[in-house]
């Protein structure tokens, strides 16, 4: 069929899917084909791209295989395609071994459209020398006597990635396992300080050489018709002819000897952190073939890792060596699995005690046996996960599309990962044949295994300024060696690489594009079926949705009875009530039945500014989930996890802090967007304030503060905890929320409203919340390398009223303008910007970016950029379709019910929502210009955020005549 011939058919029962192999017989390639009735439709195409060097090639193709093909010839189809299309997800990534580029759509012409650019693009893409240098590197040189500076989106992308000591650690533990010159001893995403090594040259061969349908594999998921799936693929497979394929990867032979390997991490001069490492134990182990072994494996990373209470874990928490989990658990994305397990946070006392605290506690597991409850718990865990086949965010092909790739790209049986009730069950029976099983593989691949490396990361004050002082230098090397004719045609090129940044995209370029039209949109918002009724007094909220059999429940509590002081411990309290422990047994005992017992149960909540109010809502929920055979349980859980929490374990206490503290300050440069985003919104409204006090950077001084108290005032900590539980665990301040069909919920109403009886009744008293005041303009000092920078306004406050359309021009800007500016002329990694109408707040933002106040003064001409530039039809109606994709986007069932009670809890009825969709579909090129109107405000009133090193907030602060950054040390002297 469409020239493809069927290799293999098998019906995969458990998740009700026919899986054939169909070979493309010219060039061979293999192409995995999963049909059921998922709406949710997924193509993906990869290639096995093993990294030859630390240039980052693989990475740089990956970004420029997107920036045109022969096709569609636009600039960046993958970006348009971005701008219009009702996508459900759209990206690519660089694994250590192979590439990978998914998409996903539940309209089947979007889904087609979107498999045709994605194809074109890999296959037959233009590879332009500016698009490459653009991506990966290249000299920009303004004018014959400016200095030499290195540009290139993917260059600065991986100097934030080399910026982050977790990043760092994965990077160091992976190499430390392999000999030099293996492909996984290489870093597939690039080091910056040997990219710009990187030649045009090399970069076309290595495309010619991997990217051939010969080396790849494509996949497809979902319920269109089988007939369209192939001949998609044949129309660009069959322009090929076959081609030697790739060698494998080599097996790294097992060592007989462990190695220790030290290297350094960025903090800044006179930090804390300056006294601490990262510590990681690691393991190689041999190539596992056989996916019941595989299995085996993740179950026991989960018994050891998987949870605080895991045996393992719990001991390294509790030890007290370290402040929090440095990395954890067995990796089997590779050809061969890797196990490992540290902590970060240590003194260098005890970077030793680390490694033998490790063996010593796998020795003593080995030898006494797990505990046979985590073994239960665990093995739980993972079959209701597979069976719930809940993937969140990710559509669920794309998931079941990786299992398969795992096999795939080390000639294994790609079937064999896609169903799960035999491998469960041999694992099972193996267990039932031995009960030493999980123990026996503890000894086999970690204490018999001396394919160990003990790998440290070293404070290092130094670092940033020797990386930037060595580019520096080779910048000037290189510049010298120059001629005045090379330097003018640098200069040359520099204005040439600006005018085609700058040059828009021919028309008749764009047209070829295959776009929906407005025709194509559903007029009518999709609505939650959401029904309120009373158990016990209690509001509750039913949505009527098949869940397979599961229900799903939120148990939530207003916060606005707490008194402002309290805040900050929210995220600590919500933790708390699952790992403290109860009156009745420990945290261990408490997390192991969890396990057993339930699909699983987290604390979330929801803090979010309400349109029409100065008060935010604010509220704090345990979540779960389980089958109707596990209600029972979940419910006499839920209700000693709100009741019976035990305050009175200091130790314990501490360790959470620790870890909080810990993996907040880790993730400031990971996340730094995100940080700077939470930063502004705190500058102008109550939600923002309280998300600042329990997540941000206001956050981290408390967490610092509060391990201090811990030890010198724990009876004062211990009654905060107490008050907030007693405040807040309120039956007049309660709301449920069920999300499971009607017949099931009928019989499960008993067991809820045994709950809600239980839980006492008494007066609630609203508190009142007091925001603090911040500077406004701050710069956050953190050792980085990039730039994390904010401009935001409350728009209400400058005369705004919300209309539908700013959706529909914020992702214009975003995919647009924002792209163009900050990420292509500026070579930051990432752009953004939002407007949230329930506050009124607008940011813009970027990401691991190069720059500073060049940024700024791109965020300053969006307003003269929306009320000049010339937008036609399909400009607007292109990011219509956009944001039309964003407000349908594809939900399970669980994210249908917390979504419905998110709307409920804002006020946010379908009448709303269809005037809203309404003014989205009707927005027209007025509408971006008034909107540019009341940008134009944000210039002067707006206030800034960077999040960035010292010298580059000084740097800035000299530019601009004065202290126009309060700048505010993260790390060291004066934080708080």
């Amino acid at each position: 069929m469409h020239g493809f011939e069927l290799v293999r058919e098998e019906m995969v029962v458990e998740l009700n899917t026919q899986a054939q192999l169909w070979r493309h017989v010219k060039t061979g390639a293999p192409l995995l084909s999963l049909h059921n009735d998922d709406e949710n439709k997924v193509f993906g195409i990869s290639f096995k791209t093993p990294p030859e060097d630390d240039t980052g090639l693989p990475h740089i193709l990956e970004h420029c295989v997107l920036g045109g093909s022969e096709k569609y010839p636009v600039k960046e189809p993958f970006v348009e395609m971005l701008k219009g299309s009702l996508q459900t997800f759209l990206n690519a990534f660089t694994m250590s071994d192979k590439t990978v580029y998914p998409v996903a759509s539940t309209n089947e012409k979007d889904f087609y459209n979107l498999v045709g650019v994605y194809l074109d693009a890999v296959l037959n893409p233009l590879l332009l020398p500016d698009y490459f240098a653009q991506q990966a590197w290249y000299y920009e040189l303004e004018e014959v006597e400016a200095p030499l500076k290195y540009r290139g989106v993917v260059f600065n992308e991986m100097k934030g990635a080399y910026s982050s000591p977790g990043q760092l650690m994965g990077d160091v533990a992976q190499r430390s396992l392999f000999d030099d010159g293996h492909v996984y001893a290489f870093d597939s995403g690039g080091n910056p300080a040997v990219m710009p090594d990187l030649s045009y040259e090399q970069f076309l061969a290595f495309h010619k050489k991997y990217y051939h349908p010969s080396n790849a594999l494509l996949c497809f998921y979902g319920d269109m018709p089988l007939e369209g799936r192939l001949e998609m693929a044949a129309s660009y497979l069959d322009a090929f002819e076959a081609q030697t394929a790739v060698e494998e990867v080599p097996l790294q032979p097992l060592r007989t000897e462990p190695q220790r390997v030290e290297k350094s991490y960025p903090v800044e001069e006179g930090s804390d952190e300056g006294q601490k490492r990262w510590v990681s134990v690691n393991w190689l182990l041999a190539e596992q073939t056989d996916i019941t072994d595989q299995l085996a494996l993740d179950i026991l990373s989960h018994i050891l890792l998987g949870t605080s209470a895991a045996p393992l874990r719990h001991a390294l928490i509790a030890s007290g060596l370290g402040e929090g989990l440095a990395s954890a658990g067995v990796r089997q994305y590779q050809r061969q699995p890797m196990m490992s397990v540290g902590l970060k946070g240590v003194v260098e006392a005890n970077v030793d005690k680390v490694e033998t605290l490790v063996l010593e506690t796998l020795g003593q597991l080995a030898a006494d046996g797990l505990p046979q409850q985590a073994i239960e718990a665990s093995l739980n865990t993972i079959e209701f996960s597979l069976r719930e086949n809940n993937t969140g965010s990710f559509p669920r092909g794309l998931v079941l599309m990786m299992r398969a790739l795992g096999q795939w790209g080390y000639d294994r049986d790609m079937f064999a990962a896609l169903p799960y009730e035999a491998p469960l069950t041999t694992v099972r029976e193996r267990l039932a044949a031995d009960e030493r099983y999980f123990e026996k593989l503890i000894e086999k691949h970690f204490l018999s295994n001396e394919h160990r490396t003990l790998v440290v990361l070293v404070p290092d004050s130094g670092m940033h300024g020797r990386l930037a002082a060595a580019e520096q230098a080779r910048l000037e090397a290189a510049k010298a060696e120059m001629s005045q004719a090379e330097l003018e045609a640098l200069v040359v090129q520099t204005e040439e690489i600006r005018a085609i940044q700058n040059k828009p995209n021919a028309p008749e370029d764009l047209a070829k594009l295959p776009t929906l039209s407005r025709d194509d949109l559903d007029p009518k918002i999709q609505t939650i079926p959401i029904v309120e009724e009373k158990i016990g007094g209690v509001t509750t909220l039913h949505h009527d949705l098949f869940t397979n059999g599961i229900l799903y429940i939120d148990v939530g509590f207003n916060l606005r009875v707490l008194p402002a002081e309290l805040l900050p411990y929210l995220s600590l309290f919500s933790r708390g009530l699952l790992q403290m422990g109860t009156n009745k047994e420990d945290f261990i005992s408490l997390s192991q039945r969890i396990g057993r017992t339930t699909g699983g149960i987290q604390p979330g909540s929801l803090l979010s500014d309400k349109m029409g109010q100065d008060e935010c809502v604010a509220w704090l929920f345990l979540s779960g989930k389980g089958t109707m055979a596990q209600v029972a349980d979940m419910m006499q859980l839920l209700q000693e996890l709100w009741l019976t929490v035990d305050w009175n374990n200091q130790e314990r206490f501490r360790q959470m802090v620790l870890e909080s503290k810990a993996g907040l300050e880790s993730s400031l440069v990971g996340a730094g967007h995100s940080m700077v985003n939470a930063r502004l919104s705190a500058h102008f409204t109550e939600a923002g304030w309280v998300n600042e006090q329990v997540a941000g950077i206001e956050y981290l001084f408390f967490l610092r503060q509060l391990a201090q108290r811990v030890d010198n005032d724990w009876a004062g900590v211990q009654a905060d905890l107490e008050k907030i539980q007693a405040l807040v665990v309120n039956r007049n301040n309660m709301l449920i929320d069920v999300t499971i069909d009607e017949e099931n919920w009928v019989a499960c109403k008993a067991a809820v409203a045994t709950l809600v009886a239980e839980i006492p009744a008494g007066e609630v008293d609203w508190a009142t919340w007091e925001r603090g005041k911040l500077a406004k303009n701050e710069g956050l000092a953190v050792p980085a390398q990039v730039n994390f920078v904010g401009k935001g306004a409350n728009l209400y406050e400058l005369g705004y009223e919300h209309h539908g359309s700013t959706a529909v021009i914020a992702h214009y800007l975003r995919t647009s303008y924002l792209w163009h500016r900050v990420r292509m002329q500026g070579g930051a990694y990432g752009a953004f910007c939002s407007f949230d109408s329930f506050s009124g707040i607008y940011t813009a933002l970027s990401y691991r970016d190069p720059n500073l106040l060049e940024t700024i003064q791109a965020y300053d001409e969006v307003a003269d950029y929306l009320q000049a530039a010339e937008f036609d039809d399909d400009d607007i109606t292109r990011a219509i379709i956009g944001i039309i994709g964003r407000l349908d986007t594809y939900r399970l069932p669980d994210a249908k019910g917390w979504v419905a009670l998110n709307r409920y809890l804002l006020g946010l009825d379908d009448e709303y929502r269809q005037m809203r969709r309404d003014e989205v579909l009707s927005t027209t090129v007025d509408h971006f210009r008034a909107w540019g109107a009341v940008l134009a405000k944000v210039k002067e009133a707006g206030h800034v955020v960077v999040l960035g090193s010292a010298e580059a907030l000084q740097a800035a602060n000299e530019a601009k005549g004065g202290d126009w950054l309060k700048i505010k040390p993260i790390f060291g002297a004066g934080e708080g």
